[in-house]
């Protein structure tokens, strides 16, 4: 497998040298980085291309890195049942940057670019209807940012008084903010290794 996909690599370089930044099979996946102008045109020729038949699309997330000048990775995964291979394609952009919608070539793609919009904060151009999925309209922030606090910034909670669901700043009193980082398990009657917390730490 892992020769086949290093043939598949070389072909999709070859191919479209346009497209590919780079290329690499590790653990048994081909990953390859691909210029953000250029990903839908990639998409379009790994869908088409007999050699490759990579017709269905698997997922589209992101990564934040924030210590890198380009923070997000868009990954994109596709399967091609006619070949039985996975790819894994990755666009590095920074924080201000935008990439095409895919949906063009993918319908499927539509709730996945949505999906990666509200979490990350990532905008793709021509997409038909890009707003916010799993938050809520008046959502503050992108929680899968590293930046983006644990708490989140605001509450909700239904109002007895006011017959209505409020929104209020996050407030934590202290009591939340004491950590007890022993294992779920500690009620079992065996341990984990690692579980164990030592005998002065308990006292």
């Amino acid at each position: 497998m892992s020769t086949a996909l290093k043939e598949l690599g070389g072909f999709i370089e070859a191919k479209r040298p346009d497209c590919v930044i780079s290329w690499e099979v590790e653990r048994g996946e081909l990953t390859v980085s691909v210029a953000p102008s250029n990903i839908r045109g990639l998409v379009e020729f790994l869908k088409t291309e007999p050699t490759c038949r990579f017709t269905s699309l698997v997922d589209i997330t992101a990564v934040d890195w924030p210590q890198r000048a380009r923070r997000f990775d868009v990954v994109y995964h596709f399967l091609s049942m006619h070949q039985n291979h996975r790819i894994r394609l990755r666009v590095p952009i920074r924080e201000d940057d935008t990439v095409p919608s895919i949906t063009g070539v993918h319908p499927s793609a539509n709730w996945f670019e949505r999906e990666v919009f509200d979490m990350f904060g990532i905008l793709f151009t021509g997409h038909p209807d890009l707003r916010r999925i799993l938050t809520d309209y008046g959502f503050r922030g992108h929680p899968l940012r590293k930046d983006f606090p644990t708490t989140g910034y605001t509450e909700v909670r239904y109002d007895e008084a006011q017959k209505r669901v409020v929104y209020e700043p996050v407030s934590l009193v202290q009591e939340y903010r004491q950590f007890d980082f022993m294992s779920p398990w500690e009620s079992a009657e065996y341990v984990l290794p690692g579980d164990e917390k030592s005998e002065e730490g308990a006292k």
